[in-house]
């Protein structure tokens, strides 16, 4: 290489050099938390019939629902008013990484997911249940669920499908759409049992006490519920979302939100098991 060429290559790579220490800060995005203050809208992830979390009147439209209230809480305390939009479990995730929300209630904080988003700390920590069909023999023991005659139903990427693919993996498990279809098949009798967190099965029964009956097998099995937001470097809407639930967490505020809640399918507190605590 002659003196030109050489003279050539260093500035070729010096332009490529400038480049790209330039491009990540053109390339930049806003972070979530600037984002919502400047548009004065917080993007929530809800789902449909999902109480005590969740419940939409079907007649009116309108949202209601202990995220909801926590929701509109954080949303007054960013100055920003709530934007939902309709998910379900398994997708709520793939709506986080697709900036379709900013934010995902109820999301259970496993490895796997936590390399794709980030949580706060916990809002509150539950317990795994499993609603049986009528005539089904009430299970004591997850052992007694994984069978290959036990037909158990989950809804497909939810962490309802991870428990009863880590404790029974001898059942034979059925994937639905979404949790609501997991329930029919149940109630049809395509599926024997369904396994879900403890407060959607409460209110599950709640509204349909003919649909079978509440088990909590040993051993307990239980999983903190975050709230899940998208990974990026900017921490402050993180600490803010981990220092706000750590905050109604300690002074009772969740498990009062929790319990109205409840009251849109007439659940009592006297109505849940002792073992579910939040």
């Amino acid at each position: 290489m002659n003196r030109r060429d050489a003279l050539t290559t260093v500035a070729l790579a010096g332009a490529a050099l400038a480049a790209t220490a330039s491009a990540p800060a053109n390339a930049q995005t806003t972070s979530t938390l600037d984002r919502i203050k400047k548009n004065g809208v917080l993007r929530v992830a809800v789902i449909v019939g999902q109480e005590p979390y969740f419940h939409k009147d079907l007649a009116s439209g309108e949202w209601s629902g202990a995220c909801i209230d926590m929701a509109n809480d954080i949303a007054a305390k960013l100055g920003a008013k709530v934007e939902r939009v309709e998910s379900t479990w398994g997708n709520q995730i793939l709506d986080l990484q697709g900036d379709k929300v900013d934010l995902a209630f109820a999301v259970n904080p496993t490895p796997e997911r936590a390399l794709v988003i980030d949580f706060s700390t916990p809002i509150l920590v539950h317990s795994f249940t499993v609603i049986t069909k009528k005539g089904f023999a009430k299970p004591q023991t997850w052992a007694e669920l994984n069978k290959p005659e036990v037909k158990i139903a989950v809804d497909i990427g939810s962490t309802h499908e991870m428990i009863a693919r880590r404790y029974c993996p001898k059942a034979t498990i059925s994937g639905f759409k979404n949790r609501d279809e997991a329930i029919l098949a149940v109630a049809t009798g395509r599926a024997d049992c369904n396994v879900s967190l403890a407060v959607l099965s409460v209110s599950t029964l709640k509204k349909n006490p003919n649909l079978g009956e509440l088990a909590i097998p040993r051993p307990l099995l239980t999983l903190p519920t975050n709230m899940g937001i998208r990974a990026e470097a900017d921490r402050r809407y993180k600490d803010f979302l981990s220092a706000w639930a750590d905050y109604n967490r300690s002074l009772g505020q969740t498990r009062e939100w929790m319990l109205k809640g409840f009251e849109a399918v007439k659940v009592s507190a006297e109505d849940i098991p002792a073992e579910v605590q939040f």
